[in-house]
């Protein structure tokens, strides 16, 4: 699913009406979360029956669009059935039980309630929620005009800091034909260097939120210095919200670019599955570590992955910085040393690297085990060659089935 955002341009009552149509949808999914905590055994249909009663029961819930409703009605079975399915998992620690939700900033259309006019730059909405005609302001290269109306299976309507936008979740199949590059990469997650792969090659750390802290600790004294309740107070905090959403941005943007870079340029990708939930227990490295943005950069290495078609591994973490990535002696090392100097064979790497190759390593022997004898042909590393890696790209290709993206 190809997902189009814009930019809206609308009066302050038109923004009143959508800030409206979003408290519905904050409505509507914590009655349907109610109604699963009350009765037991409710599924998903039995939520979107809920949708008619609850429209019929409050005439504010009635203006909103019918199909918006079950929109919102989805949403808690969502988070019902991530609940369930940690369950059956046995998810270590907090399963992640339904909330009822007080901050929602978005409202969700299907395929009525709203009308897109034929020159793309405007659309309306013709529920009763009184929003009206708003105009798209976006990057003119963008065409959704060029869609048929068909293919848009969501609009969504979201409120950030610094105004409104909406998306249009367009349901297309995204076609990449891979060029095989002979080349397979490990890389090792890391806080001096974003990552530094199995060739030895280092990502700057960009650290944007370490940048950006100081002008954040201004923002904050001024919130903090305004009278509650009052206009100032709100301007200061829209300021610090765009202050945070620019930091948020710019890793978001960093880490896509990054993940496909890496995946345009390598037929085999190995990381190491990081339990990033409890590393950031650590105190004194949790703010650098929410700083780096792993989670972000690994998923969209998996969807960048799943569109080339090929093998992006996890492996386990489990002594990769201590082991030798050339005769395999366990070398003990603190967080402090960043040399690997193997006593046994004398390799001398860096710590990143010996572990990056470590990595390689065993999400090759991982691959091996599935894909048979394609890896028979080895260099001296005990990795395969150009030739069998051209081998294992070609066959990658158009094996995997792309998974859309959210809205």
């Amino acid at each position: 699913m190809l997902i189009y955002e814009y930019k809206l341009d609308g009066s302050k009552e038109q923004y009143a009406a959508i800030d409206e149509a979003i408290q519905i949808v904050q409505f509507i999914r914590n009655k349907c979360l109610r109604l699963w905590m009350d009765e037991r055994g409710s599924n998903a249909y039995d939520l979107n029956v809920h949708c008619a009663v609850l429209a019929k029961d409050y005439a504010f819930a009635s203006h909103l669009n019918s199909q918006a409703r079950q929109a919102a009605a989805e949403r808690a079975w969502f988070a019902i059935s991530r609940f369930y399915e940690n369950c059956k998992q046995k998810k270590p620690g907090k399963k992640g039980y339904p909330k009822f939700q007080h901050d929602n900033r978005s409202v969700e259309y299907k395929t009525t309630g709203w009308k897109l006019e034929a020159d793309g730059k405007h659309i309306t909405f013709t529920d009763g929620c009184g929003i009206g005609r708003l105009r798209l302001v976006g990057n003119p290269s963008q065409k959704i005009e060029a869609f048929p109306l068909k293919q848009i299976k969501r609009v969504r309507i979201v409120h950030r800091a610094d105004g409104y936008s909406i998306q249009f979740g367009l349901q297309s199949e995204i076609q990449v034909v891979h060029q095989p590059s002979g080349r397979q990469v490990g890389i090792d997650m890391g806080l001096l260097s974003y990552y530094t792969d199995s060739e030895g090659h280092t990502v700057d750390n960009p650290r944007h939120y370490r940048k950006a802290e100081q002008k954040l600790k201004r923002l904050h004294r001024r919130l903090s210095r305004k009278q509650k309740k009052s206009q100032n107070r709100k301007k200061a905090r829209r300021a610090l919200a765009k202050g945070y959403l620019k930091v948020q941005r710019q890793r978001e943007d960093f880490a896509r670019k990054q993940a496909s870079t890496l995946v345009t340029s390598s037929d085999l990708i190995a990381y190491e599955h990081l339990q990033i939930r409890n590393m950031v227990k650590n105190r004194h490295l949790a703010k650098s570590i929410h700083d780096a943005g792993w989670g972000t950069f690994l998923r969209w290495v998996k969807h960048y992955g799943s569109v080339h078609g090929i093998p992006v591994l996890a492996v386990e973490p489990q002594f990769t910085s201590q082991d030798c990535s050339a005769c395999g002696t366990r070398v003990k090392k603190s967080l402090s040393v960043r040399t690997h100097i193997c006593p046994g064979c004398g390799v001398v790497l860096d710590r990143d690297h010996n572990a990056a190759r470590c990595i390689l390593q065993k999400a090759l022997a991982m691959y091996r085990g599935a894909q048979g004898n394609i890896l028979d042909e080895e260099n001296a590393w005990g990795e395969p060659t150009s030739t069998a890696l051209s081998a294992m790209a070609t066959q990658q290709v158009g094996s995997r089935n792309q998974e859309p993206l959210r809205l």
